[in-house]
């Protein structure tokens, strides 16, 4: 099982900034430590080409983020400080996301140790998202493959706005979100399927709502491809999801969805997305935690 890193991706922020920037670091330095992951499976990557954000993004609103040109209207509503480390660090992301979509296509299963920007739009940047690596990858692939059918779950806490907005008109593309409904972001776009719950959700109701519409997702689309944006952000002790489940309520998630992905042979690319546990290690546990259920399924189903 291939994963993609970089420690680009670990970006300096001021003190007391509510994004844990460092859970990247802590859970790849966990994986490593407990002998989950060898060093040799994981690949240190680089920048991407600036080619395949332009696939995505408008021109005007990638030079900003190249030259820490944002006003401050736009850094407020982006959520972090323009700087030029910060477009360094946004452009590895988006490549390790996109190496992790190729891996998982030869060989089941592909993991970027971040990635899952899924509130950034075409011309700006919001929720801690600069660009969307997600549909970024999806266009790269489309490109070598234009009839290529990719599927996003995206079970983080938050609705994937950005990502509904650009991929939304595509019917190559199918974007499953299944989040808060009253909950940032204040203004949803519609995904192919958006299913809300309700604030402070209980685990069983949860598990209940995904698994159903997730089947049901997955035999009506038929994907070559998923694309699974995990989310730790779902945990009674986050403090923006907004959602109430409990550790082994989340690796019952985790467990049941990329059990039915890699039994039924649907390649599957996983990235972290969001986690804001008030114990700052517990969201680098819980994206360990998943990259630890992912490694021990794909063994059993031999799509290592």
């Amino acid at each position: 099982m291939r994963c993609f890193y970089s420690q680009a991706l670990e970006l300096e922020l001021p003190s007391g900034h509510p994004f844990p920037m460092d859970k990247f670091r802590v859970s790849k330095d966990m994986l490593l430590g407990e002998n989950i992951l060898r060093p040799e499976e994981i690949t240190e990557v680089k920048a991407t080409d600036i080619h395949h954000i332009l696939r995505v993004h408008d021109r005007g609103y990638i030079e900003k983020i190249q030259s820490a040109s944002l006003d401050r209207k736009e850094q407020l509503l982006l959520g972090l400080p323009a700087s030029r480390d910060l477009f360094l660090r946004s452009a590895t992301e988006i490549e390790a996301t996109r190496l992790a979509c190729h891996a998982a296509l030869t060989e089941g299963v592909g993991v970027c140790l971040a990635g899952g920007t899924h509130h950034a739009f075409r011309e700006h940047g919001e929720g801690y998202c600069v660009f969307n690596d997600i549909a970024i990858a999806i266009r790269d692939l489309q490109d070598k493959q234009p009839g290529i059918k990719v599927m996003v779950v995206d079970t983080d806490a938050h609705q994937g706005n950005g990502t509904a907005s650009i991929l939304g008109d595509d019917p190559r593309v199918f974007t499953y979100s299944i989040h808060v409904g009253r909950n940032y972001p204040t203004k949803k776009i519609a995904s192919t399927l958006d299913v809300e719950t309700v604030r402070y959700v209980e685990g069983e109701m949860y598990l209940q709502q995904l698994f159903k519409t997730l089947a049901d997702s997955l035999d009506k689309f038929s994907p070559d491809l998923v694309i699974w944006i995990s989310g730790a952000d779902n945990h009674r002790n986050d403090r923006f999801g907004q959602m109430h489940l409990s550790l082994k309520e989340i690796q019952r998630r985790d467990e049941v969805l990329l059990r039915a992905l890699i039994r039924n042979r649907i390649p599957v690319a996983i990235l972290y997305g969001g986690g804001y546990n008030r114990q700052p290690e517990f969201t680098a546990k819980l994206h360990r935690n998943t990259i630890v259920t992912a490694k021990r399924i794909a063994r059993e189903y031999r799509a290592l």
